[in-house]
């Protein structure tokens, strides 16, 4: 197999496994809330439009979403120490706590898909998570940097 068929084929079976995920749950928060606490867990304050352009919405979506996130007391503004003017977006540690219950109760609903796999199948799909990560965090170190992976 190819790696462009491969790599193709992860993403679109996690794609899958994630509406499934979501599905599993009673949470009915939206999944920009929980996408926008983990860009900012991963890759650290950033002003609002980097932080629209990496969650892949508009600045406006971006805007009423920050503005939720604030009033639940999940991030903080903090200025931005290059511009007076700006700001930075962060997560706050109890928007982290919400982030990591809500990924708890995910695990949870999704474990009882994969109770039945073998060690030797759990060994494999701990390595494969470990491989995907390190493959993530040099892109992640890139975008921070200006550059590509």
């Amino acid at each position: 197999m190819q790696i462009s068929d491969l790599i193709g084929d992860l993403v679109a079976v996690n794609h899958r496994l994630t509406r499934l995920a979501a599905s599993a749950t009673d949470n009915t928060e939206s999944p920009a809330v929980w996408r926008t606490l983990s860009v900012l867990r991963d890759l650290g304050p950033m002003r609002l439009g980097e932080l629209a352009r990496v969650s892949r919405v508009s600045q406006p979506t971006m805007t009423k979403l920050v503005h939720a996130l604030d009033d639940r007391g999940w991030i903080r503004r903090i200025a931005d120490a290059n511009d007076a003017r700006a700001w930075l977006i962060s997560a706050d540690p109890s928007g982290l706590t919400a982030l990591d219950a809500w990924r708890d109760e995910l695990a949870g609903e999704m474990a009882p898909y994969f109770a039945d796999l073998a060690d030797d199948e759990r060994e494999t799909l701990a390595r494969a998570v470990a491989i995907i990560r390190t493959r993530i965090e040099r892109a992640d170190a890139a975008a921070r940097n200006g550059a590509t992976a």
